[in-house]
């Protein structure tokens, strides 16, 4: 059986938690800054669990991610 390729860009844009879910960084936060206000630059630090549907597709471009 061939070994299957871990996507490059998936592999840099998320990581896998202990429990299985998919950590991605906050969407929305890279220009435009001037039309946010102060409490949604604040929500969008850091990062944050993707939903359950988008976690599916995301866990079939890394499938070695997932031990267990």
């Amino acid at each position: 059986m061939p070994k299957l390729k871990t996507k490059s860009s998936a592999k840099k844009r998320f990581k896998v938690t202990k429990s299985g879910k998919i950590k991605m960084p906050q969407a929305g936060k890279r220009h435009g800054m001037i039309k946010r206000t102060n409490s949604q630059i604040r929500k969008q630090r850091g990062t944050t669990i993707m939903t359950k549907q988008d976690s599916k597709i995301v866990k079939s471009y890394m499938p070695y991610s997932l031990r267990g």
